[in-house]
């Protein structure tokens, strides 16, 4: 049987998305690097994975109360609707529940808004990479637009085609403060997109709680085409996969039309009900985050050969002459960040960890050849 015939084209054409593991090994082998936790190939190099700093995951764990695990029932489904998590939210981000809808992870969500309005689906790049991979396995239509040279949006063509008629720009994602770059668009930029927009624009604030910038939620309630897409996995909670997008009522109901049952577990759902109401610890860990974000970016700029970019985000992206090289070297060492190549070369992605686990990064870069 020719399995490849029976696959979409839309599907053969795709690679996976490329989510590394919390392995503690990391295989070399010619010169290639693979995920950590993937297995050995033939006479590879393995290097204890020390230091994780490749997922924007934050460097903080937090603790769950045994009590929440003891009352969940796990012989029942979980509450579908999330009623208790919506209520939360719905306290500490003043929007109405019935505005809000709960994905398992934004990555979920994202999958339903595609699902809903189709294409084409506008993203500019580089950005996080789901929207992209996302639309082209539902089989609708990508339109890429290059970010400017201070990694920007590029308003003079995204404007023409978000005003177009009938048939042109369906949805359009913007990530801000953005992923890879970590930094915020402009906002007045982004309004005119919202503005002239004649479909649904979806603003993913995932690191907004690291961004010294307002983030839009308080303008939801002027535009209707406006979607803000949350997540909790930043903070803290990335082992929950709890997102979640906010929006007017009437959009949030028909995108709950393709929500499947039972979506967000019942142990994430207990578990980040508990976890928002512990906001002094939460604020607590994001300030240091980003005070860490400030000193890794000082210290970055102190190596010779590294040019970080300045960030709003809980990573930093910095370029390196041999991108390949200091990734395999870092690796070597035991410390894992992001190789951006095939999305922006010749740039790595390191995620703001703790002070410890920042000295041992910014070692093993100096003993790095650059």
């Amino acid at each position: 049987m020719n399995i490849s015939a029976l696959i979409r084209p839309n599907v053969r054409r795709l690679r996976p998305y490329e989510a590394y593991t919390r392995g503690l090994v990391a295989p070399i082998s010619r010169g290639i690097v693979a995920p950590c936790g993937v297995a050995v190939p033939p006479r590879g190099i393995v290097a204890p994975c020390r230091v994780k700093l490749d997922a924007n995951e934050s460097p903080y764990s937090l603790p769950v109360p045994a009590e929440v695990l003891r009352k969940i029932p796990t012989n029942r489904y979980p509450d579908p609707e999330a009623t208790a998590l919506k209520k939360a939210l719905s306290k500490q981000f003043g929007a109405p529940a019935s505005c809000i809808l709960i994905g398992n992870g934004s990555d979920e969500l994202i999958y339903y808004l595609i699902t809903v309005f189709g294409g084409p689906v506008l993203y500019p790049t580089p950005t996080f990479s789901m929207y992209g991979i996302i639309a082209k396995a539902l089989g609708q239509e990508t339109i890429e637009i290059p970010l400017d040279g201070r990694f920007d949006l590029d308003i003079k063509k995204m404007l023409p085609l978000v005003k177009g008629k009938k048939g042109s720009v369906t949805l359009t994602f913007l990530s801000s403060p953005n992923n890879p770059t970590g930094n915020c668009f402009s906002a007045e930029g982004i309004l005119k997109i919202i503005e002239s927009s004649r479909g649904i624009v979806v603003l993913d604030e995932a690191y907004q709680p690291f961004s010294s910038q307002r983030g839009f939620l308080p303008l939801l309630k002027d535009y209707k085409n406006l979607l803000i897409l949350r997540t909790l996995s930043k903070i803290g909670l990335a082992g929950l996969r709890v997102g979640f997008l906010i929006g007017d009522e009437a959009l949030i109901r028909e995108v709950n039309k393709v929500r499947l049952p039972f979506n967000v577990n019942s142990f994430s759902q207990a578990i980040a009900v508990a976890t928002l109401k512990e906001k002094v610890r939460l604020r607590s860990y994001i300030k240091a985050i980003v005070t860490e974000r400030e000193r890794l970016y000082k210290e970055l700029k102190k190596n010779k050969g590294v040019a970080p970019y300045p960030s709003e985000a809980n990573f930093i992206l910095f370029k390196v002459k041999h991108s390949d090289k200091v990734y395999i070297g870092l690796l070597k060492k035991g410390v894992l960040v992001r190789n951006m190549k095939g999305l922006i070369d010749p740039y790595l992605r390191v995620t703001v960890g703790t002070k410890r686990e920042n000295d041992i990064f910014l070692k093993a870069l100096k003993e790095v050849s650059i």
